[in-house]
């Protein structure tokens, strides 16, 4: 069995550099690895690329990096609930490629099992099909989206043990498991990290094969995106 748990945050970090492209689990800021950025944030490293689903809230998740300026260029399906994000785009300062979610999950998800690229028929006959292959297929037309090639994945996982077999929680399961084994280095944090040989193997979503590193997260908030409460009758 290898061992991929590191002591801490800072370990698990070893290797971050400024003009990388990472991945970030979560949808909204649910199964976000909260460790991961508040600790890329303190480093004050700059000109990333992030490839996520969404780019958080002001003052949560990813929006973090952004208030500090820590990112050059989001790549993300959503881009909803976070007005510097817009800020950013409008004015310039940030680069923004929206990718249809599907194709963006179904690129982390090449990118995991190996594949160059895949055909997809989302986008086509629009702007996200400009510039690119098309081929079609049975009589439909196909767009040939590029697997991403990333330096870091940041995943949040419910458990997961020394080998890194990860279970995911709720909706947590979102873009997670398609980003574990789709960057050169995987980087998970666990609300539970338990012994080698404790979790159920029928209950695994993720084996340890698509893990580098895993470490226990601390202090997670879990905040709620947007709260809507039902007014008394």
């Amino acid at each position: 069995m290898i061992n991929k748990k590191v002591a801490n945050i800072s370990e698990a970090l070893q290797g971050v550099a400024d003009n990388m492209t990472f991945m970030f689990g979560g949808f909204g800021l649910s199964g976000i690895p909260e460790n991961a950025i508040a600790a890329l944030v303190k480093r004050n490293i700059k000109g990333l690329t992030c490839i996520s689903n969404n780019a958080g809230v002001d003052d949560f998740g990813l929006g973090l990096l952004l208030h500090q300026k820590q990112i050059k260029k989001m790549v993300s399906s959503y881009v909803g609930e976070n007005d510097e994000f817009e800020r950013q785009m409008l004015s310039g300062e940030l680069d923004v490629e929206l990718i249809p979610q599907g194709t963006l999950a179904e690129r982390c998800r090449a990118a995991q099992a190996g594949f160059p690229a895949i055909y997809t028929p989302a986008g086509y006959g629009t702007e996200v099909a400009e510039g690119k292959e098309t081929r079609e297929f049975d009589g439909k037309m196909y767009v040939l989206e590029h697997a991403f090639k990333a330096d870091f994945a940041f995943v949040k996982a419910w458990k997961g043990d020394a080998a890194g077999n990860l279970i995911f929680k709720g909706t947590a399961r979102n873009f997670n498991p398609n980003m574990c084994g789709a960057a050169k280095i995987t980087v998970v944090e666990v609300e539970e990290l338990v012994p080698v040989g404790t979790l159920d193997p029928n209950q695994i979503h993720i084996p340890g094969i698509f893990v580098q590193r895993i470490f226990q997260g601390e202090t997670y908030e879990k905040r709620i995106e947007q709260l809507t409460v039902r007014q008394k009758a």
